[in-house]
């Protein structure tokens, strides 16, 4: 929602008796209050700018869109406070889509079963060369698309020892527009990555939890939650009849988790996902009530995005309009999550993203686990999954 308030006359003409109010939702205050005096011509000082907390934005507030239409329409009508609704349908067909990657893996394995070395090649868009072009680097790299991959400081460690590791990027930016969406790139890449990592164990003929843990013995944080979840979802126990496990760890947004997903497939190959089990060390919890909500929350985004989660173009035109043509998780689908809120101290780290990127490749994993069958494209509703 953004309102716009015109105070005295003549929008864009000088004098300081002049100013533009913004009441406006959205994540980033500094680019609405840039965007409202670019739009109005006048002086950032002449500007004010009020955050207000509806929630429900998820990312598609990074850009300031709305607020450059809502003070383009107040200037023409000096005077008169203007309320700006964008339409369900407004907002689908012009919104800023999750970033299009694909990537490949290569792996070697010793005589022991060890992996030696890991070659990750993401081929895809750029966020910040789309939107933010000022936050990339010198050299042309976008650095958020390593979210997850040593990226650095909050933006995610790898969490393994592996004594020969090159993660490259070829960007390719496509005409779609790319934006954040929550949990930005950690999403994919802690699926290509944890996919991949139990695919090696596999290879390996090893059990996915103990090819995980031989390489996370200098990374404490990481297996504590692996670890955890592990643990509280009986990892090496029998599941019940039908039902199948997979694994899946990630860093991102200063936190660390880590996910059991539970699932069956019946010999039609509908998919039942029955439990997942997520632990969070976010360094502190303030709130371990509020945090469970978030983990659940966060569930509902990565399994929607795993399942239905597709946009196509036609003509040069999203199709996907509203809800009956972009499915999201009913009730009736949503597992039973089991979350374990596990602060280890001394730093602070997010709890309303981190978790959404182990859901899709812990499920992922248990899949094949069920099938034999390894998806490598996205969303499942347009797979088959009856066993291989």
């Amino acid at each position: 929602m953004t309102v716009l308030r015109r105070i005295g006359q003549g929008l864009g003409l000088a004098g300081t008796s002049r100013r533009l109010r913004a009441l406006y939702a959205c994540v980033i205050p500094g680019a609405v209050l840039a965007t409202v005096a670019e739009a109005s011509g006048l002086p950032v000082a002449q500007c004010e700018a009020y955050k207000v907390f509806p929630g429900g934005g998820f990312g598609r507030r990074g850009r300031s869109d709305y607020v450059r239409q809502a003070v383009l329409i107040a200037k023409q009508l000096p005077g008169t406070p203007v309320k700006l609704l964008w339409s369900r349908e407004e907002d689908m067909t012009h919104g800023t889509y999750h970033p299009i990657t694909q990537c490949k893996l290569s792996g070697a394995l010793d005589d022991a079963g060890n992996l030696t070395a890991l070659h990750m090649r993401i081929s895809g868009q750029s966020i910040l060369a789309a939107i933010l072009p000022a936050r990339m680097e010198k050299d042309g790299k976008d650095p958020i698309v390593f979210q997850g991959l040593n990226a650095g400081g909050a933006e995610g460690q790898l969490g393994y020892d592996i004594p020969n590791l090159l993660i490259d990027h070829a960007m390719r930016n496509p005409h779609v527009p790319p934006g954040f969406w929550r949990g930005v790139n950690n999403n994919q890449n802690a699926i290509y990555l944890e996919c991949f990592i139990d695919e090696l164990a596999h290879a390996a003929g090893q059990d996915p939890l103990a090819f995980r843990r031989k390489m996370m013995a200098n990374h404490p944080k990481h297996l504590g939650v692996l670890n955890a979840v592990a643990e509280k979802a009986g990892w090496g126990t029998p599941a019940p009849q039908g039902v199948y496990r997979g694994l899946s760890q990630q860093m991102g947004y200063g936190s660390y988790v880590a996910a059991c997903a539970e699932v069956s497939v019946s010999d039609g190959g509908r998919l039942k996902i029955h439990r997942i089990v997520a632990a969070t060390d976010p360094g502190h919890a303030v709130n371990p009530a509020q945090i469970e909500r978030q983990v659940c929350g966060s569930f509902v985004f990565g399994l929607s995005a795993l399942l239905y989660g597709e946009c196509t173009v036609s003509g040069g035109r999203i199709e996907q309009e509203n809800f009956d043509s972009y499915n999201v998780m009913r009730m009736d689908e949503m597992p039973k999550v089991e979350s374990i809120v596990m602060p280890s101290g001394g730093f602070w780290g997010g709890v309303g993203e981190p978790t959404i990127f182990v859901a899709a490749p812990a499920v992922l994993n248990a899949i094949f686990a069920a099938t034999g069958k390894r998806i490598r494209n996205f969303p499942l509703m347009a797979q088959d999954l009856r066993k291989a």
